[in-house]
Formats: structure tokens, sequence, C-alpha cells
């Protein structure tokens, strides 16, 4: 008996400009509010919740059917930063559990710039746009931590430019993944690693 054997071709969507635009948009947002643009307020939340979190987590686990662990772990791991991030403001509020210390706050950072500068070195491989928003996200990071460490107002709202400066990254690279691929060419340069 002869056996065949029959190839199952991954016909599904690229979910990484989901998950780019997710974390994108919601990092420009909160980053408005950093600079003192607005204060916070229920849209950065839900957009947290649902955009940043829900919907990077998605874009994670549709990224492991594709066998790309890069953006499984970046997707799962933001989307459930901003999960945790919204649980951090929110529940302190109804009283649920205690607020987190200015020490606790700067911890939590801290870890994701750490996090996110392990993930800068995956980036060396993929392309130039994704270095770019995994930099500027790491150098985000440790401002925040910086920030909420010495108080200094100034500091704080030129942490919120940076953010924008990364959130508005991330769309530009979510942007190119989605009109390349509609366009079948190169419409929005990221930037190939050689």
């Amino acid at each position: 008996m002869e056996q065949t054997t029959i190839a199952i071709k991954d016909n599904s969507a690229n979910p990484g400009p989901l998950g780019l635009f997710g974390f994108g948009m919601t990092t420009v947002l909160l980053n408005l509010h950093n600079a003192g643009i607005y204060e916070m307020n229920s849209m950065i939340l839900a957009m947290g919740l649902f955009y940043g979190g829900i919907a990077q987590i998605i874009a994670g686990i549709m990224e492991s059917k594709k066998n790309n662990t890069f953006g499984m772990t970046a997707f799962i791991s933001y989307g459930s930063f901003w999960l945790t991030l919204v649980a951090l403001i929110v529940l302190p509020k109804l009283g649920w559990i205690t607020a987190t210390s200015t020490e606790g706050m700067i911890a939590y950072l801290i870890m994701w710039g750490i996090f996110t500068a392990l993930l800068f070195a995956g980036t060396l491989k993929i392309n130039r746009a994704l270095q770019f928003v995994f930099a500027t996200l790491t150098i985000l990071f440790f401002l925040l931590a910086a920030g909420d460490a010495t108080g200094n107002a100034a500091l704080k709202q030129f942490t919120g430019y940076e953010g924008l400066l990364c959130g508005a990254s991330a769309i530009y690279t979510g942007t190119a993944g989605l009109l390349n691929d509609v366009y079948g060419k190169t419409v929005l340069p990221v930037g190939a690693v050689k």
C-alpha cells in the first residue's frame, strides 16, 4: 500500500498589522495623556482593555498558527501588558485591591523595559521598522520608570512625546504590513535586514 502525503497550505491572514495597530493606537492615546494633552480617562482604559489588550492577544494567538514565535511572544505579552495596566489603574478605584506603590510601579516599568530590550535583540533579524518600534519602546519604559522615580513633571511630559513617537512608529509599521500585503508590493518600506 502506497502512502500519500498531503501538504496543507496556510492561507490565514497576516495578524501582524492588527497587533501593531492595537499596540500603536493605544500607545499614542495613552501618551497624549502622558504629554499633558488630556486627563486619564475611560477612552484610554477602554482602548487598553479591548484594542491594546484583547486584539493584541488575538493577533499573538494567530501568530502562533503562523509559526512566528517572535510575533506570538510580543503580541500576547504586550496585550497582557495593557490588560494589567488597566487592572492596576481601575481595580484600586473599585476598592478590589490596594493601589500599587510608586516603588511597585517603578519595578513593573523596569521589568517591561528589560523584557522589551530583550525582544529588541530579536528585531535585529527582522526589519528596521520593528527595530525602531522596539528601541523607542525600550526607552519609553525606562523613561516612565525614571519619571515615577523622580516625580519630575517635565520628564514625564517629555516621556509622553517620546511615547507618541513609539506609537506612531508602530502604526507606520502596521500600515506598511497591511498595504504591502494588499498591493503585493512595497508601498511603505520597512527596511529589510540583509
